[in-house]
């Protein structure tokens, strides 16, 4: 069911609008700031990600377990397809570049570095400086947004693939300083085994000699951070050359695109074989 459910989130994702129906974070967000800031939980920031975090994970662990004995888990199908939709990234990742594309191809720095500062939050001291992490943004991005939690989906079910997502949401809308932290560790530790396999995809799918020097390194590090290792091997993976304005500085992203394209379907195969195997 698990592959199934992966084939058809991407055709969701791809092809209708159900995706921004279902990921609707305002109540969520709203519970964070509360608690966070509340008198009682202020002091104790791994207390609110229980009540945020553990107990809706719970929840859905119980539901499932309800559902799954139903009409052989036919019930349990829907469920497991809303929670790995809701746990995809936010945002249309290729939209939300395009306006940076357009006034890159254009040689227009300034609009350039607007639409990033707008539509990215990326800043930087120079034209290549810019292209650079909006090149690491691409990389990062896809890899929290999608190659994440379909790993954690396929690997322990819904109840992991929620759980990254609800991290990921602590981690970016939180206030308190505290909890930021304590959701980036928890988070770190998810990333570290997926981000170092998507890595391990980059050199079966680009320059493996290249990605394995960067592996030879990092392979073991726990301090580089998921963002700082998937940038490192994608870059070298794809080949990208020295930050270029205009048409040549774009083809830098497209060729990124390509590799992650190339990931995902290398990941979807080895889904495949294992499903089928005995």
């Amino acid at each position: 069911m698990s592959f199934l459910v992966l084939l058809l989130a991407v055709w969701i994702e791809k092809f209708s609008a159900l995706r921004h129906q279902i990921q609707r974070d305002g109540g969520w967000v709203r519970e964070l700031h509360k608690l966070e800031s509340g008198a009682r939980l202020a002091k104790s920031p791994w207390l609110v990600l229980v009540v945020l975090v553990l107990l809706p994970v719970a929840l859905l662990g119980l539901l499932l377990l309800v559902l799954n004995p139903v009409a052989y888990g036919l019930l349990a199908l829907p469920a497991h397809l809303l929670v790995v939709i809701y746990s995809l990234g936010r945002g249309d990742l290729l939209g939300g570049l395009g306006p940076f594309r357009d006034a890159w191809r254009r040689e227009d720095l300034q609009a350039a570095a607007h639409v990033a500062k707008r539509d990215l939050d990326i800043c930087a001291d120079s034209g290549e400086q810019l292209l650079e992490r909006v090149e690491g943004h691409l990389l990062w991005e896809a890899y929290q947004s999608f190659f994440a939690v379909i790993f954690w989906y396929f690997l322990l079910g819904p109840v992991a693939a929620l759980s990254y997502r609800l991290l990921a949401l602590a981690e970016e809308h939180g206030q308190n300083p505290a909890l930021v932290e304590r959701a980036g560790q928890l988070r770190h530790a998810f990333d570290w085994i997926p981000v170092r396999l998507l890595a391990a995809s980059f050199a079966l799918v680009g320059n493996f000699v290249a990605v394995s020097r960067v592996m030879l390194h990092e392979l073991l590090n726990w301090n580089i951070s998921a963002a700082q290792l998937i940038e490192k091997a994608g870059l070298v993976a794809a080949e990208i050359p020295a930050p270029l304005v205009g048409p040549e500085g774009i083809n830098n992203l497209d060729r990124i695109w390509e590799l992650l394209l190339r990931a995902a379907v290398l990941w979807y195969a080895g889904f495949a074989l294992w499903t089928v195997l005995p």
